[in-house]
């Protein structure tokens, strides 16, 4: 007999059907009792009886936030979650808690944003962003003349901020230039950097000595505002800072400061804090920063990545294989 599983959301209509594409839903329905319809949280208490037998809960971005009474109350024989997204640091505990297993799709989603990232690096690498907002009418001289300041991509020092599941891959990529990689990260042992082919800097030395600055730091309080003036004021002339990560790490008046005491400096900003800026925030209008609508992440097609991901999680957890992506509270602490 088939176990039972749900999908368990905020909306019905919402990211789900990308993440789980008819291929994966087939897949699924082959091993598991799987019923099409999505259950909101205002749904649970007329699907009392299905969500009483469900061994798993399937879900994406949008997963509801359920107390540790609730799931010990509707989903007592809850074996795991399985979520096709990234962070889970919003829902994940009270299920941990009830000692039910947590998996992520984080991994699926660090490609598109490790994809994102290293194409910025290496255009950031040439003054690409700012020479765009050089040309002239008929004339290409003045985008010419900011590229020749750049040492472009070729023996520079690149700095990645954190060497999680994005970060690493970021490093990763990296390796097949020829660029210098220091890293900041006080969770990644030593053995790991080696491997990622990078060596390990504070944060002074790479705002002081990297061309492009690239942050992936897990966002938990601990890391809030703590990139500052005393960083970015540091940055070459020409620097360039790219932030995929989390915008609520970036002191907003602090990074505005550095910018504006060196115009050739340049910030790429895939995310901020508040997202997006505030109505009369200067990044709207500064010539020196590069803003877009946090589309590093998985999007449309990409999506299905990270449902495929944790079908294939689900099949190893239930074939008792070990799996790649579990989530545990002591992950937590230094997961984004």
């Amino acid at each position: 007999m088939k176990e039972t599983a749900v999908f368990l959301n905020e909306r019905e209509q919402n990211e789900l059907a990308r993440a789980y594409g008819s291929k994966t839903r087939e897949s699924l329905r082959r091993s598991l009792d799987l019923p099409e319809q999505v259950i909101l949280p205002e749904t649970m208490e007329e699907n009392r009886e299905l969500l009483a037998r469900t061994s798993y809960v399937f879900s994406t971005w949008g997963m509801p936030a359920l107390t540790e009474e609730q799931i010990a109350d509707y989903l007592p024989n809850l074996k795991a979650v399985f979520y096709a997204a990234g962070s889970v640091q919003g829902f994940a505990r009270p299920f941990l808690h009830r000692g039910v297993k947590v998996f992520s799709a984080w991994a699926a989603n660090a490609v598109p944003v490790a994809e994102f990232t290293v194409a910025q690096i290496v255009l950031a690498g040439k003054g690409y962003f700012q020479g765009m907002r050089r040309l002239e009418p008929g004339s290409m001289k003045r985008f010419r003349a900011f590229s020749d300041t750049f040492p472009c991509n070729y023996g520079v020092r690149i700095g990645i901020l954190g060497a999680g599941m994005i970060g690493s891959l970021v490093l990763e990529m990296l390796r097949r230039y020829d660029v210098e990689t220091l890293v900041y990260d006080p969770f990644a042992g030593e053995e790991k950097i080696a491997a990622l082919g990078a060596r390990r800097a504070s944060l002074e030395e790479i705002f002081s000595q990297c061309q492009v600055i690239s942050n992936h730091i897990a966002n938990l309080p601990a890391t809030q505002r703590m990139l500052r003036y005393e960083h970015f004021s540091r940055m070459k002339p020409n620097g360039v800072f790219i932030n995929t990560g989390r915008g609520a790490q970036v002191v907003e008046e602090d990074l505005v400061r550095a910018l504006r005491e060196e115009p050739d400096r340049t910030a790429l900003l895939d995310v901020t804090w508040p997202e997006p800026p505030e109505a009369d925030s200067p990044l709207w209008t500064m010539p020196n920063v590069i803003l877009s609508p946090h589309i590093a992440g998985s999007m449309n097609n990409e999506i299905a990545r990270m449902g495929a991901y944790m079908q294939r999680e689900y099949e190893a957890f239930s074939e008792g294989r070990p799996c790649s992506w579990e989530v545990t509270l002591k992950r937590l602490e230094t997961m984004a």
